[in-house]
């Protein structure tokens, strides 16, 4: 007789993530926004009435998931179809299958797993499919579908696009696991909401990285009388992060970026580098930085050196592209630059004062000279009237007022003398003198 054991068990020893995965949409987690009462998705999934769509979302919010739960409700066949192990061969024996199917008056939906992977062809194959009406297809992509599906499979699909979960939505996925049968209700493991958090932040959106983290910590914890322990030696083993100490929503995440700010603003590197790395060694998400670099380029540098902001949105799409740990240099280069970059917060001041004169100030209409005519009536009206052309005039100058009546004169942009902006002001001092010489 075969000796069983433990290990026989495939429920227990699959992965936490597969062992929870929601089976219905009560028990989904975050897409409100799609799966909220009333919501189109929901709808659709609970009426059977399916149709041909695109799941768009960074990996771990659920696409995979949705289907498994669209292939439990739906009473059509449902076919799993991962683009990473089939080819042509494989789409037609299915397609085939599935016009069968429909010639008996049934129903197929074929569910593809990053539908990304396919090629031209291998996608053009499900078209006349799709067209048709013999299948109906649903393809998680964690790629822009805009760019990496055809466009005539994608004008007959509906795009969703899930979100990254919200570390709340997250903190119910880890409690649900550490209370669940399925998952470590049995053990009674020990493990604080502060811990808790820090699994959700470093999870970053992705329910999937979430679980896992948990399973390891849960499996490195410590063995005590009441239970099992984590213990938070353990866990920053983890998550190689001291995210414990770091609440991305708490007072030191905004206490760390106005470190940050400020010692750029300071044009003090090692200042800056020092914050940033603080804020990325305790779990921060390098895009949220990158960000905020962003807008210190035009805040804080503006046009005293106009290729800080290409810096800085270079930067971020490096993050993109990348993601951490690599991606930690790309920012120190950004953040270098900003801090030794010359500083104007003139863009700042300009905007600022406009928005309180738009705030505050009735709506002017637009003087008719800068009005577009393109109809009888709107010359009639005298739509365009006193327009000048700066282009024909020798000095790409005139001396139209652009302004509404009730703010002839006023003057938001005060540019500086340092770095490039001194030739900005200079430029703009020219132009001045001209239109006051020959007013």
């Amino acid at each position: 007789m075969e000796q069983m054991t433990l290990f026989d068990d495939r429920k227990q020893t699959a992965p936490l993530a597969s062992r929870l995965r929601p089976a219905t949409l009560k028990d989904f987690a975050g897409q409100e926004h799609l799966l909220g009462e009333g919501k189109m998705l929901r709808q659709l999934i609970e009426r059977d009435q399916i149709s041909s769509m695109i799941f768009w979302g960074p990996p771990g919010v659920g696409k995979t998931t949705l289907a498994s739960i669209i292939a439990s409700r739906t009473k059509a066949d449902f076919i799993n179809f991962s683009a990473v192990t089939s080819g042509i061969k494989e789409i037609k024996e299915v397609m085939n299958q599935a016009e069968n199917s429909r010639r008996m008056g049934i129903r197929t939906v074929l569910f593809v797993d990053e539908i990304h992977r396919f090629n031209k062809a291998q996608q053009d194959a499900f078209l006349p499919f799709v067209e048709k009406g013999s299948i109906v297809l649903i393809g998680a992509t964690t790629e822009n579908p805009s760019f990496e599906v055809n466009a005539a499979l994608l004008s007959r699909c509906r795009v969703f696009v899930l979100k990254a979960l919200e570390e709340a939505d997250l903190v119910k996925v880890i409690w649900h696991a550490l209370t669940s049968p399925a998952g470590f209700g049995p053990q009674n493991v020990q493990i604080t909401d502060r811990q808790v958090a820090a699994i959700a932040a470093f999870a970053n959106g992705d329910a999937r990285t979430a679980l896992n983290t948990l399973e390891m910590a849960v499996t490195n914890g410590e063995i005590s009388a009441d239970g099992l322990l984590v213990t938070d030696e353990g866990l920053e083993q983890c998550i190689s992060r001291k995210s414990l100490l770091y609440d991305k929503s708490g007072e030191e995440h905004y206490n760390l970026i106005s470190a940050l700010h400020k010692s750029m603003r300071n044009s003090d590197p090692d200042a800056a580098i020092y914050w940033m790395c603080r804020m990325l060694e305790g779990g921060e998400n390098p895009l949220y930085i990158a960000r905020r670099l962003i807008r210190f380029a035009s805040e804080d540098v503006g046009m005293a050196d106009s290729h800080a902001l290409q810096v800085a949105v270079a930067a971020y799409q490096a993050c993109h592209f990348l993601g951490m740990p690599e991606c930690d240099v790309h920012l120190t280069h950004a953040v270098t630059y900003l801090a030794m970059a010359p500083k104007s917060n003139a863009l700042y001041t300009a905007c600022e004062m406009c928005k309180q004169d738009v705030k505050n100030m009735r709506a002017e209409p637009v003087p008719l000279n800068l009005r577009n005519a393109p109809t009888k009536l709107m010359k009639d009206l005298e739509y365009g009237r006193g327009y000048e052309y700066a282009h024909d005039t020798v000095e790409k100058l005139t001396h139209m007022q652009c302004m509404p009546e009730s703010l002839s004169g006023r003057v938001y942009y005060h540019p500086t003398v340092q770095g490039e902006e001194r030739a900005v002001k200079d430029r703009l001092d020219e132009i001045k003198a001209w239109k006051s010489d020959r007013r």
